[in-house]
């Protein structure tokens, strides 16, 4: 044991401004700072939270309003001190933070001057701020007591209690020295805002669908987002599972239907998500129900376009954050090791009934041991090489053929028609991003005489033609595939 009464010390007390221009780039976006402003609320008890953006080109204002239960003086300067809580002490189950960095590394992320107000039942409203030009100029970690004129009366002594956060000097959502004219920087404010207004849908969709909070764009009602379409009747659920001997975490996937499966058209583009159909695929992890990472299959498997049907639910405690590693903007999770491998079987099998989902609406291509079920085309592999060969013992190919009797020409058409309105495209894409066989190149165990027949039926077709036998040569061999046979067209 280290004597620590023993040994000389230095104060090594971090440099205010220097520290803070760090925390402005720990790695949050708008979305997930607005985020983690709104976890504050809700670990607060807040059942209404009310986000409003005001434009005044680049003195614009964002105010995170809630009714939860308020700080008073003391509370809130201890609220506004980085690192003001232990991420190793027990919490309330319903405490969405960890580190007591998220309001303020959130907000210093997005804006120089961060201000917060809060009313607790039976003490006066407070208010102070962080603004970080001042820092920068006293080199010291003081507060302000000041807060803009416009809201110093949001509470009064005699209102409920609640806290507000006010984002001014929004340096790194829109340059300080854009005019309030600017219709084009006034778009793209604007356009940040909508893409925070779809994540808040999905990050906190738990909470507003069992209503224990609303929260409010403007004076607009935020609708939930969820990621497992559980109101269409199609999804696929799986059991829930308990993951690694029960230590409070549990897993659930979901097979979402095909397009052509969805309630609607509007519903199937809904369910897009925010990063598309693909993107969107894989675990979505929260912690207390709220999302921490959404769509992303933690290294285990790759994102593919055959596997996007496939979500996948974990839920978390609060005591789990350090071994998954969960980081200060909780966007961040890495599972242990003791989990992989049970977290990878049970996504194995969601995986493989998002794929024949994705397969069967595309082309069933193998029918199963006993089943009367005739599909147009027939999956083949041999010596390990995989190809798609047509069935010709489907009813459509005997019935066209035997039609070639009498209508020979309809016959070929209808036929090639067929051929091409079926392509087995997905079960194509998927034997060819699976890479389980190499594919077989084309032509390579056709008989030689069947090419030369047809090959000599060309030839003289194009020498009836009026053509020169040198020309008719030259002419097939740009003519797929007999450009693969030059020695047989040499032999014309």
């Amino acid at each position: 044991m280290i004597d620590y009464k023993s040994i000389e010390i230095a104060k090594a007390i971090p440099e205010a401004d220097s520290m803070i221009e760090t925390f402005r780039a720990i790695g949050y976006n708008l979305e997930s700072a607005i985020a983690d402003i709104i976890d504050n609320s809700i670990s607060a008890g807040a059942k209404n939270i009310r986000i409003q953006r005001i434009w005044r080109g680049g003195h614009s204002v964002l105010t995170i309003e809630d009714d939860g239960h308020g700080m008073n003086n003391n509370e809130l300067i201890q609220a506004m001190r980085p690192g003001a809580q232990n991420p190793l002490l027990a919490r309330s189950e319903i405490d969405l933070g960890r580190f007591g960095l998220g309001l303020k590394t959130a907000s210093f992320s997005q804006c120089r001057k961060l201000t917060v107000i809060s009313k607790k039942d039976g003490y006066v409203p407070v208010y102070w701020t962080w603004d970080l030009d001042y820092v920068s100029e006293c080199k010291e970690w003081n507060l302000l007591r000041w807060c803009p004129e416009e809201f110093q009366q949001v509470f009064n002594k005699d209102s409920h209690s609640g806290t507000m956060v006010i984002w001014a000097d929004m340096d790194r959502v829109i340059p300080l020295d854009t005019e309030d004219e600017d219709e084009t920087a006034k778009a793209k404010f604007s356009a940040q805002f909508d893409r925070v207004k779809n994540h808040l849908a999905m990050t906190f969709h738990r909470f507003i669908e069992d209503k224990t909070i609303r929260i409010y764009w403007g004076e607009h009602e935020i609708e939930p987002w969820n990621p497992f379409c559980t109101s269409e009747e199609k999804t696929q659920p799986f059991s829930d599972e308990e993951i690694y001997n029960g230590k409070g975490a549990s897993i659930k996937g979901y097979v979402l239907p095909h397009r052509k499966n969805f309630s609607s058209e509007l519903a199937y583009r809904n369910a897009e998500g925010i990063k598309g159909w693909v993107e969107q695929q894989g675990f979505y992890i929260y912690r207390g129900k709220r999302l921490l990472l959404a769509g992303d299959w933690l290294g285990l498997f790759r994102k593919e376009e055959h596997y996007k049907l496939a979500r996948i639910r974990i839920d978390l405690p609060n005591t789990q954050d350090d071994l998954w590693q969960i980081d200060i903007k909780k966007s961040t999770a890495r599972p242990p090791i003791a989990y992989i491998n049970q977290l990878k079987a049970y996504a194995s099998l969601v995986r493989s009934g998002a794929e024949k989902v994705y397969r069967h609406r595309g082309r069933v291509i193998r029918t199963k041991a006993g089943a009367s079920f005739s599909p147009l085309w027939l999956d083949k592999n041999k010596d390990g090489k995989w190809s798609f060969v047509i069935n010709r013992d489907n009813d459509v190919i005997v019935s066209l053929m035997e039609l070639a009797n009498t209508k020979p020409k309809q016959a070929i058409n209808m036929i090639l028609r067929f051929v091409e309105e079926s392509l087995p495209i997905p079960s194509i894409h998927i034997k060819d991003a699976s890479q389980e066989n190499e594919n077989k190149e084309p032509f390579s165990d056709m008989p030689t005489s069947t090419i030369q027949t047809v090959l000599e039926c060309a030839y003289n077709n194009h020498l009836a033609a009026g053509m020169s036998p040198q020309q008719a040569k030259d002419l097939l061999r740009f003519q797929e595939p007999f450009n693969l046979y030059e020695d047989l067209i040499d032999q014309l």
